[in-house]
């Protein structure tokens, strides 16, 4: 009888340790599918941004993330002046963060 006992013993063990181990593997897939559908889309995301903002130059069209269409007037590290209208006296200091779309002069719109 102490020979089943013991049996059974380890075989509820291995039993244990390869549900243990599937279940580690089903998370890692899910982590895994996590990361690639949702992470991985806004990182490349925030380096299109990035880069489009590192060649952002005087007298670019630019949207803001509020809906204004305006021009680059002066670049001043992360600041940016806007001139928004055709009256050339609405000029206002932003983030260059506030921008979401840059259109270099001369450039079809398409």
């Amino acid at each position: 009888m102490g020979i089943l006992l013991t049996e059974t013993t380890e075989a509820a063990a291995a039993g244990n340790s390869a549900g243990f181990l599937s279940m580690i593997l089903i998370y890692g897939i899910m982590i895994a599918a996590l990361w690639f559908f949702m992470m991985r889309p806004q990182s490349k995301e925030k380096k299109r941004l990035a880069a489009m903002l590192s060649t952002l130059a005087t007298g670019d069209s630019v949207l803001t993330t509020s809906g204004f269409y305006g021009t680059v007037i002066d670049i001043v590290d992360d600041t940016v002046i806007v001139e928004f209208g055709n009256n050339k006296n609405c000029r206002i200091p932003m983030e260059k963060s506030a921008i979401s779309r840059v259109e270099k002069p001369g450039e079809a719109n398409g």
